[in-house]
């Protein structure tokens, strides 16, 4: 196993740099110039000359894109053009911020997704059935988006039960950290409870017509020791994948919510990256959500040997 995780992490190395490449050739395409944000539409020629030899925007793309990497090898991802500090401080502030946020969408994910498609199976083509799946297609239809502002309407405004934005700490008030994130949570996990709900029932109700399951419902053993003991270890391998490829679709949703929910996290702060042309704060940025995601992968990949002892990853 310690060989496979090794491996794999070789491999993602290519992975992260040639991300960060097209991620420069993409901003280098984009129209805009961070000299004129920087200095106004009132500013000269000259003055905008100044701050491109500053900023180093005047040098060929290529020059800029080595240098970018050399200092990378090092630790450094530079230093932010509108924020006029180290990527590395900006995202380190930010990280704790949109990881928070995704870990309570997937718990929210999992704790109603699994349950609700667990429910659809053992019940199908009941009114339970039928209900969950009414709750799962509203799940995959409704913008989170326009849930962020009804969510915020109903319960920040008129009930006024929880804030309808901003951020507090975790360390400052536990409490207010968690009522921050209920809503921001909800509005994010929404739509991948949906999907997950829709493929654990289609597995469970393929695994529940195998025939070790028929013959355990054959000795009379009860509903939930045949669905929690005999069926759901082997449904466990898709909604592992599902999970997995759920977490990288919150984290890349949180760019939406934290800007309805004015949450000040890595999703906020790239959006604004890209508005401001701030290519070192893109680069680091995209750079860091890239490692994350690999690291989710390699860590999915554990898992499957855990639940599954016939997987071998260390011996192909």
């Amino acid at each position: 196993m310690l060989e496979f995780m090794l491996r794999r992490t070789l491999v993602a190395l290519p992975v992260l740099l040639l991300v960060s490449l097209i991620s420069a050739l993409i901003m280098e395409m984009v129209p805009g110039d961070p000299a004129v944000l920087i200095a106004g539409q009132s500013a000269t020629d000259l003055e905008l000359a100044q701050i491109r030899e500053q900023l180093g925007l005047n040098r060929p793309f290529v020059s800029r894109l080595f240098d970018w990497y050399m200092a990378l090898a090092r630790g450094d991802l530079g230093d932010s053009i509108l924020l006029n500090r180290p990527v590395t401080q900006a995202i380190v502030e930010r990280v704790p911020v949109t990881l928070a946020l995704a870990g309570s969408a997937l718990l929210l994910t999992i704790l109603l997704g699994v349950p609700c498609g667990v429910l659809s199976a053992v019940y199908a083509n009941t009114w339970i059935d039928q209900a969950l799946l009414t709750f799962s297609l509203l799940g995959v239809s409704i913008p989170n988006f326009w849930l962020s502002l009804m969510l915020i309407v109903l319960f920040g405004v008129m009930l006024d039960w929880l804030p309808a934005g901003g951020y507090i700490p975790f360390a400052d008030d536990p409490l207010g950290w968690v009522k921050c994130l209920i809503l921001p949570a909800f509005s994010l996990a929404l739509l991948q409870v949906g999907l997950l709900a829709r493929i654990t029932r289609a597995t469970m109700l393929e695994v529940l017509q195998q025939d070790y399951v028929r013959t355990a419902r054959a000795k009379g053993l009860p509903v939930l020791m045949v669905v929690g003991k005999h069926a759901f270890k082997n449904v466990l391998i898709p909604v592992i994948t599902v999970i997995g490829i759920s977490f990288g679709l919150l984290l890349s949703g949180s760019v939406v919510i934290e800007t309805v929910y004015s949450l000040p996290g890595m999703g906020r702060l790239l959006a604004n990256a890209v508005f401001g042309r701030d290519y070192p704060l893109i680069q680091g940025g995209l750079l860091v959500t890239a490692a994350v995601l690999v690291l989710l992968n390699l860590v999915v990949d554990v898992l499957y040997a855990m639940v599954d002892p016939r997987v071998r990853y260390g011996k192909r």
